[in-house]
């Protein structure tokens, strides 16, 4: 005699389903070309809105330096200032909710803007400027550990003394071969893993770590372009920190809404 189960059948598959991932575009040296059209086009839209941006991550390179100098942390001044572009792409996450309501022609002011960054600790990011801010403290932590090993009788009383030991001794020279080396495989990492994760999680519902994933297949994709597409923000971004940080107020804007429209181009709309 068989017996019956009282109650609701259960669902078959209690496993949510899968989420799947984004396709992703082979992409030209055409596309960064245009991108960087459409992100100058957008920082003249709006220079105000997106210079503020520039200045404000310039004003915290400016307070970094400062207060390295206060505490006497000479030595991590200049790994400071390498190292400072590394977080560039979570700063610009306003820059990219600009260029895509600009792209959709929908109105914003201040308000629609810093509501959308501050709901955003609420989202993937704040796990995305983790990650970033990690592999930033590995660079300044590997920079401390090279300086120990290599320079280990140096004293740094000041800025010039720092200066004159690394560009200027036997010692000096393999500490700044040796920290090119690891810093640029950290920038590569981070580059890779960043490049349209920042713009993907504020587009679309996702988890950092499919965001991170489509972000890493872009660069197989096409990795030739984007290695041109690092080395423009690489050498700009170098660049805008001699003058006193200045240069930033303007092309970080102009890098933060290409970016945008270069993530339109490498990942398929979610729509599609």
């Amino acid at each position: 005699m068989t017996s019956k189960t009282v109650g609701p059948t259960p669902p078959e598959n209690l496993t949510p389903p899968q989420q799947s991932m984004p396709e992703v575009n082979r992409l030209t040296s055409g596309d960064i070309t245009a991108s960087l059209k459409a992100g100058f086009s957008d920082f003249l839209a709006r220079p105000v809105m997106s210079g503020f941006f520039g200045l404000f991550y310039a004003v915290f390179g400016i307070l970094l330096v400062w207060s390295l100098v206060w505490l006497g942390k000479i030595w991590l001044i200049i790994p400071a200032i390498v190292g400072f572009p590394l977080i560039a792409p979570f700063a610009a996450a306003g820059l990219y909710e600009m260029s895509r309501r600009l792209q959709k022609e929908e109105g914003f002011g201040w308000s629609e803007i810093l509501t959308v960054m501050a709901n955003q600790r609420k989202r993937e990011m704040g796990w995305m400027a983790f990650v970033t801010l990690f592999i930033f403290w590995v660079w300044v932590y590997q920079i401390r550990l090279w300086l120990a090993i290599i320079l280990q009788d140096a004293s740094f009383s000041d800025f010039d003394g720092f200066l004159n030991i690394v560009f200027f001794t036997p010692q000096g020279w393999t500490f700044l071969a040796v920290g090119t080396c690891v810093g640029a495989f950290l920038s590569a990492v981070l580059f890779s893993v960043t490049v349209v994760a920042m713009p993907m999680l504020l587009d679309r519902e996702t988890n950092f770590v499919s965001a991170m994933l489509t972000s890493l297949r872009v660069v197989a994709e096409s990795p030739v372009v984007m290695l041109g597409w690092a080395a423009i923000i690489s050498v700009t971004m170098l660049l805008s920190l001699v003058p006193a940080f200045l240069g930033l107020i303007f092309t970080l804007p102009i890098l933060g809404h290409t970016t945008w429209h270069l993530y339109q181009r490498a990942v398929s709309s979610a729509e599609e």
